[in-house]
Parts: C-alpha cells; structure tokens; sequence
C-alpha cells in the first residue's frame, strides 16, 4: 500500500464477508469446494448422493448470482460419496476424488477424470487410501496412491503417475508409471498428496518483524534429509522407549546382521522381554529399510525463480496413523511423464524403497493443508498434540487440542515464517479426525471449523479479519483465482454460501437500476 489510509481501505473494504447468496440445491452436507483457473466455474461434493454439481459463477457482471449448470451422479460406478475434486491448468479436465465400493462391501478410494466439454467420464483410477485423494501433475498426468500392507502396522505407499486419458490403442504406450515408493512405520500411510510448481515463485516476502521470525523459526522443526550437516540433517526421532534395548548399529552393521543380532538377543534374553509384538515389528522394520532406501536428492532448493523444479507434498508420519508430519518429495523431470518403464527407472537391491527429501514435523494432527497463489508458501491445518507427550502405542495416539493451528512454512526456503494463527476450533477426537479444507488469495487465508464459522485471516499482519456464520460445520473454503474478493464457503447444513467484499457490493448495488426510473419509463410507453 501507498499509504496507511490504503491499507486500512484494503483491510476493511476488500474482505469478503458479506453474505450474498446461499445456495440449496444440496440435500446433504457439503464436502469439498473448487475453482476453475478461470473463476468460471466451481465444483461441490456431496456424499449422500454421490454428486458432483458445478457453479458457473460470472465475475463482476451485471448479475452477480451464481447458478447450477450440471451435476454428475457417482452411484452408477459403485461409489458411495465424492470427497475432493481438481480442475487442471487448462480446466479441461476435472479430477474428482471419492470413496468406491467393492466386493463383499469392500471400501477403497478412487479418482474418476471427467471432460469439461462434454461431462463425459474419460477414466477411472484406484487410489488408497481414499484420503490420499490425488492431484493433477500437469494438463493430461495425475498422481494417484495404493497401499501394500507387509505387517500388522508396517506397510509400504506407492505413488503412480496415470494419464488421463487411459482409452490408448497402442499397447507400447504407457498409461501409468511408477513414481515413489516409501516404506511407513507404526500405522502411518501417506495422504493428502498434491504438487508445488517452483517455477511460479514471484511474491515478495510475507511481512515479517525479526523477533517474530524467530519466534516462528523453533516452533515445527523440518528435517533436511538430504543435507551433510549434523544440524540439518538430523532425523526426527521417535520418544525413547525405556522396555526396548537399543541395537548397536556402529560400524554401518547391514540390515541382515542387524536383524540376525536382533534374533539373537531375544533368544538369549538379551533384549527384555517387555519388547511387544508391535515393537519388535517395527524395530524389525526399521533395520530392513535402513539398507534398502536410496538415498536423497541432494541440493533439494531451487537455485533460481525459472527452475522446472516441482515437490510432491503428501502428509505422513512416523510414530502413530494420525497424519503428524508433511513428506516433501521432489519430482524429476524425467518422472512427469508416464513415457519408459511402468515400474520407473531400474533399482538396485539396496534402493527397494524410495527416502524422504525433506520431513516437517508438526507434533499434532494435521487437519488440512494448502498452498499460496504462486505455490510459495504452504499453510498447514493442525491439532496440537500435548507438548511433553509420549507415544507408545502407535494404534493409540495422543490427545489431540480443540483449538486449531495454523502454521505458514516458506517452501523456498524450508523454514516456518510466522506464528501459527488461530482463532477457530475443532472438537472430534483422534479416531473422528476429519479434513478441514482452507485455501489462500493473494492477501487472504481462509479455513473452515468445527464451531459453525468460517474464518479470513490476513496473511501479512497475522489477524483474523472475519467470521462467516453457518449453522453446522464449514468442512471447505475456496476463493475465486481471479478475485480474491469473493468466497465460497460449504457446510454440514446443505448449503454454500457467497461472500463478497463491501466494496463488491456497492459496486452491484450501484450497478443496478432504480425502481423508480423503470416505472418513470413504463408510464412515459403508456402515454405514448
């Protein structure tokens, strides 16, 4: 801004927070909302009723309401509910993420990709867990998970590059190609997986003062994976587990003898007998993917603002299943494409699973996540876990705060930048946990709540600067990419409402003819 008086103007007359309109067409709670890149259209999903409605919403016209154009029913394709959906970059295309039903009432997630022009279902994609709900990777390649189980909490994530057109004559052409695969501890998976582009980092710094940058800066620690330093390179590590004696692993001892001096140590009584079947299998599994991992990139920061760079960003985690720490992975360009082998490039024995670039521990249950317009910046939803706590059963992790926190962390950089904001709240235990949607403008950050209200921060000045009323949970924000000063938000009451700015509105009102010159005219056509 120009001047304070500007930044007042914009802090009090561009937020979009005056009701407009409440759309009902929904019979049911209102899961997920998205914008096209236009700001054209919008897509809702509903469980009840498997549908996918879209919006079309004309900016700054004449008239300003927003009405239903199509709607797509799931049910034929055995699903149970939709959950997410994505346009891609040229809004041809739209992903949509939902629950589908099996054999014998089975449940697994899948991704059906459906045509803009024509609302025509182009292909359908397994994807498990449901959670993991998928993304588009560029105009036609979406990345999609399964799940292999190898123990009773040890399991291994794979993520897949699929083409969204997959009705391909030609058996030489690719329509899938293995991307990652990575080993989870202690009943962790991967989840909630989507891509940031490094190559449209154009936004200046958020406004920062220094004692707040450090206050910032200790709050979730990020592990740099792939550094040589002790600092940065160091592993998260989980609580000490006083019953479970530690294995000597000098000398770089290989998994195989590690694993024989394990069994050894228990026949012999060596290691004590408090050891648990759980805690076996995860030492067990420890020691196997510690040399069967290849290691990480090196160098994992964009050196500069045209790098091709993209990182995959999924939520995982290492000592119990709730999500608690965010995975970043960087994505080669050799690998945006499904062309060459199905199964990726060859491996060696030792890199059987695929390591973490980057790991951003939370310490609490993350409950929703989402990226800047220029995909700098990451916000992240979270439920704080208490500070000294220790986990010793991964199937029964800690309690989990009602107040949500939500932390800002600079992907150029890898560092958290602000203070968590707060303001809104969320009540269902650990087991109930569900996703809460938020999204970012240009100066806004918006979330959803448990407390009936949606909320709109300023990204800049970390204060909250609206409340947005409903009367049941607000499970998901979306703002237009064209004009931040219009919202939508969706609830567990049926509806979306619209919100748009004071200034917005005056400019509608304005906008409108007067009553009285429309009878003014009427009686002049009748005299005449």
């Amino acid at each position: 801004a120009v001047s304070w008086y500007d930044e007042f103007q914009r802090l009090y007359d561009t937020i979009p927070c005056v009701e407009v309109q409440a759309l009902k067409e929904h019979s049911d709670q209102v899961l997920h909302l998205s914008f096209s890149h236009s700001g054209c259209l919008f897509a809702s999903c509903v469980p009840a009723m498997a549908l996918l409605p879209l919006g079309r919403c004309p900016i700054w016209s004449n008239e300003l309401d927003i009405s239903l154009q199509h709607s797509s029913n799931m049910r034929p394709y055995n699903w149970s509910y939709t959950q997410f959906s994505q346009f891609n970059s040229d809004d041809s295309l739209l992903l949509v993420s939902g629950v589908f039903v099996g054999p014998h009432n089975s449940s697994s997630g899948e991704i059906a990709v459906i045509s803009m022009e024509n609302f025509t279902l182009l292909s359908r994609v397994r994807n498990k867990p449901y959670d993991v709900f998928g993304c588009w990777l560029n105009e036609t390649n979406l990345i999609s998970g399964n799940l292999h189980r190898i123990g009773r909490i040890t399991s291994c994530s794979v993520l897949w590059l699929n083409n969204a057109f997959q009705g391909i004559e030609s058996e030489n052409v690719n329509v899938v190609k293995r991307l990652f695969k990575i080993q989870n501890l202690n009943a962790s998976t991967i989840r909630t997986v989507m891509v940031a582009d490094c190559s449209r980092y154009d936004s200046p710094d958020l406004l920062l003062d220094y004692e707040e940058q450090l206050a910032a800066s200790s709050t979730c620690p990020v592990f740099d994976l792939g550094s040589d330093s002790e600092e940065e390179g160091a592993k998260p590590k989980p609580p000490p587990e006083p019953a479970v004696q530690e294995l000597p692993d000098a000398g770089g001892v290989p998994a195989e003898h590690g694993l024989q001096q394990l069994f050894d140590g228990i026949m012999e009584g060596h290691v004590r007998p408090a050891m648990t079947e759980t805690e076996l299998e995860t030492k067990v599994a420890e020691l196997f993917v510690r040399n069967r991992t290849k290691p990480p990139e090196p160098n994992l920061l964009p050196t500069d603002s045209n790098s091709k760079t993209k990182y995959l960003i999924f939520t995982t985690g290492c000592l119990t299943y709730s999500p608690h720490q965010i995975g970043i992975k960087r994505i080669l360009p050799h690998q945006m494409t499904t062309a060459g082998p199905v199964l990726g490039e060859e491996r060696r024995s030792d890199e059987f699973f695929d390591s973490l670039d980057h790991v951003i521990d939370i310490h609490g249950h993350i409950i929703g996540m989402g990226l800047s317009p220029d995909h700098r910046y990451l916000y992240v939803n979270s439920r704080a876990w208490p500070r000294d706590c220790v986990i010793s059963d991964p199937m029964q992790p800690p309690p989990i705060a009602e107040e949500i926190d939500l932390h800002v962390f600079d992907l150029k950089t890898m560092k958290e930048v602000k203070r968590a904001l707060r303001a809104h709240r969320a009540y269902t235990p650990n087991e109930e946990c569900f996703f809460i949607f938020l999204d970012v403008s240009r100066d806004f950050v918006a979330s959803g709540a448990e407390d009936r209200h949606g909320y709109i921060w300023d990204r800049h000045y970390n204060i909250c600067l609206a409340k947005l009323q409903h009367d049941n949970v607000v499970n998901s924000v979306a703002f237009s990419p064209v004009e931040q000063e219009l919202l939508l938000t969706a609830s567990d009451d049926t509806t979306i409402k619209v919100w748009r700015s004071p200034r917005a509105v005056r400019i509608r009102q304005a906008r409108r003819p007067r009553p009285r010159k429309l009878l003014f005219s009427w009686l002049l056509n009748q005299k005449s």
